[in-house]
């Protein structure tokens, strides 16, 4: 067998990580039906219709992840961060997900998500300048009993 090195980098060079993507996908792929994973997203626009709020997440089977909630800093607290993530919530419902789930970190919004019903699963400190990270769900599956998200 050749010999093999290990080489370390700052950043990600994009030929390497691309193989690296590439390898993952395809073990993946064996794996699980990854390909079943679909994309969901809600929008705030203005009269414009500049896009002022939205959210981004992904459903696989009943579990939905939101990834991403932003609301411009001219439009906060207005309840438009509430009523996208309910809009967004129905639209996985709406299409079978019971089980929701995001990540969060402490300065971002924990306060927020537990005022809309989901719980701290695990939490992680350690971060750089005290901050925190949360993985937060919550489960509207009929007689699920608060149990986690995928159980």
């Amino acid at each position: 067998m050749p010999p093999l090195s290990i080489e370390t980098h700052d950043g990600h060079p994009p030929e390497a990580s691309a193989v690296v993507d590439q390898g993952l996908g395809d073990f993946n792929d064996q794996a699980a039906p990854l390909h079943e994973v679909q994309r969901l997203s809600c929008f705030v626009r203005d009269d414009a219709g500049r896009v002022v709020g939205g959210a981004l997440g992904r459903r696989w089977g009943r579990l939905c992840e939101l990834q991403q909630l932003w609301v411009s800093d001219a439009h906060r607290g207005q309840g438009l961060g509430t009523r996208l993530i309910q809009a967004f919530e129905r639209h996985a419902a709406d299409r079978g997900c019971t089980s929701f789930y995001l990540e969060t970190l402490s300065f971002q919004a924990p306060a927020f998500y537990e005022k809309l019903g989901y719980r701290v699963l695990l939490a992680r400190q350690g971060y750089p300048h005290g901050i925190g990270k949360y993985h937060m769900g919550k489960d509207t599956a009929a007689g699920a009993g608060g149990s986690a998200p995928g159980q």
